[in-house]
Parts: structure tokens; sequence; C-alpha cells
């Protein structure tokens, strides 16, 4: 009798190796209208972020999840958030907006997306260039009052504008005030002409200058004429609260030690505050002592006031103003 012979089978197990990790982070968005322009017709500018990132995008409550390797999450999240700063400001979003900010995202990394300052004028780009104008945007971020003090050519004044449009465009203060002390600088006053509006003019140009390399001219006449900026002299901000405004002091070195006392107790609730100057540069009377030079002894320990120092290697003007100061310091 033939027995069978029972044949034990011996299943191969299987060996599940887990996938990685996959990334996730989220974009919050404030309304279906908001996600509409966003998204794009038919979700083009969406389709256009996930494809160069090769990211995936779920749009769910309100939320918009990425998913995907962590540096192209991240930086995906930041060309997003950029996006949604132009869709809340101007209430639409371009193809060429999208591809720009795409562009900038892939020609550097995600850090220096974060430091680009989101001005009117369409296809200029402003963001620090050094790593002490990097140090001075994140101060301004950070602080609700911030001293700026280096050599001229360092970008202290453009870029102070430059992050006040910023904070305009995008609501989060209601109105620039720009002032300047209008102190002779080997000039007088008396001898221009016009009234004494017409004589301070001329020290309040470099603020206009800097201000129509980021807005077209018919937008600063306009924001001007509405009082939304403000360019005047020092000696006019006397008695003044400044509240829910981006407040710049330009030529700081210029003012004595009570005109800089008045100035910043000008400071009102929501606003911030940008002292700018060039200490080896004062154009005060013998024995005054300049308000700038002072502060630093006065206010250097005081919370939430930041000391930013800007140095020759941080010009960015012609390559022969550094070469200029080096023979003047001589």
């Amino acid at each position: 009798m033939n027995q069978k012979v029972k044949v034990q089978k011996h299943h191969t197990k299987k060996e599940h190796y887990p996938h990685p990790a996959t990334y996730q982070n989220t974009v919050v968005l404030e309304s279906d209208a908001e996600a509409s322009i966003l998204y794009g017709c038919n979700d083009r500018y969406l389709r256009l972020v996930k494809d160069t990132f090769q990211v995936q995008l779920v749009a769910r409550h309100g939320l918009l999840k990425l998913e995907g390797e962590k540096e192209q999450v991240d930086t995906s999240k930041e060309v997003l958030n950029r996006l949604l700063e132009i869709v809340r400001s101007t209430g639409k979003l371009e193809l060429e907006d999208v591809e720009q900010v795409i562009l900038d995202a892939k020609n550097g990394s995600k850090d220096e997306l974060c430091q680009i300052i989101d001005v009117f004028q369409k296809n200029v780009v402003i963001k620090p260039k050094t790593d002490g104008q990097m140090k001075y945007i994140e101060a301004i971020r950070g602080n609700d009052l911030v001293i700026c003090i280096g050599p001229a050519g360092t970008g202290k004044t453009y870029l102070a504008v430059a992050m006040a449009l910023s904070y305009l465009k995008n609501g989060r203060i209601r109105k620039i005030v720009l002032a300047r002390p209008a102190v002779e600088a080997g000039e007088k006053l008396g001898y221009l002409p016009g009234d004494i509006r017409a004589k301070v003019n001329p020290y309040l140009h470099p603020l206009y200058d800097a201000l129509e390399d980021m807005m077209d001219f018919g937008h600063v006449k306009k924001y001007i004429e509405n009082d939304l900026i403000e360019i005047l002299p020092l000696a006019y901000m006397r008695g003044r609260t400044l509240s829910d405004a981006f407040v710049i002091l330009d030529e700081a070195q210029n003012c004595t030690v009570k005109q800089m006392k008045t100035f910043l107790t000008r400071l009102g609730t929501k606003s911030k505050m940008v002292v700018t100057g060039d200490i080896t540069q004062v154009d005060l009377s013998a024995g005054e002592i300049s308000g700038l030079i002072d502060s630093q002894d006065r206010l250097m320990n005081v919370h939430n006031i930041s000391f930013i120092y800007l140095k020759k290697s941080d010009i960015v003007r012609h390559r022969l103003v550094q070469d200029i100061i080096d023979a003047y310091e001589l």
C-alpha cells in the first residue's frame, strides 16, 4: 500500500520595506475666491508649481496640502505663499507673476526666496545682496525699531524704503512716513529760492528717487496726494503720533540728541520705525552731539530695538565708491 507522502509547502515570506517617509506641509487659504485666483483657470498655476517641483498638491477644507521631498515641498510652499501675497494685495494673479516667482525659486535657495522684497513695480526684483543687508532685512521684520549705521552705498535707505512699500502693498501698515533733517552740508538754505517747502525739497530728493525705482511715477504722485506716503523734513514731525505706519528717518547722523528723542517718541501702535545714517558724515555745528551717535549708548540694550552695522563690504554702488571711502579714511 502506497503511502502518500505529505509534502509540506514552504511559503516564502515576502519582505516589505517601508517607503521613504513622505514629507508634508500645508498652505492656509482664507477663502474660496482666493483659492480660485491662486489655482488659475483649470488649476493651471497649481499644476505649474506641481510639475516644476515634483510635489503632490491636494486642496481640501481651506488647506492646500503639499507632499514630496522636504526641500521641494518647502520651496513650493514659499512659492505659493509669495503668490498668495500677490493675490491678497492686488486681487489677481497673472501667468507672468507665477513664472517669475518660480524662476526666482529655481535660481536661488529657499532662504533667498524668503528675502525677496515685494514692491509695486513689476519685473523689479529687490533683495539683499550681502550678508549684512540680509541681517538688516531680518532685523526690520523682527523688531519695531531698527537703527542702521553704515557708509554711503550700503543700501540703508533703499532697502528701508523697499520694506516700507512691501508692508504697504500687503496691507500690514496704513501709510509710509519718510523724514530727513534739513541740515546744510556746506551750503545755506537761505540762498535757495522759494518758500520753506521749496528750500527743503532738495534734501528729500533721495527719498523720491528710491520710491520711483519701485513704483510708477503716477502711483508715487497718487499715493502722496492721498496721504498714503508722506515725505517731509524732520522739523515737521513734532507733536505727531504715528500709528499703523512704517516710519523712516534718513541721514539721522544730522539729528541733534533732542531731535532724535522727539522723532523716536512719535512711534505709535502697530508701527515700525527704521533710522539710518552714517556717523562719519555728521554736518552738525561744531560742539553739537549727533543724536545717532548718542543713541548707541542710550538704546543699545533696549528690548525690541535692533542696531545693525553695515560695512564697506556691504557697499553695492559702483565699485569705486569703496575705494573713495578708503581714500578719505587715510
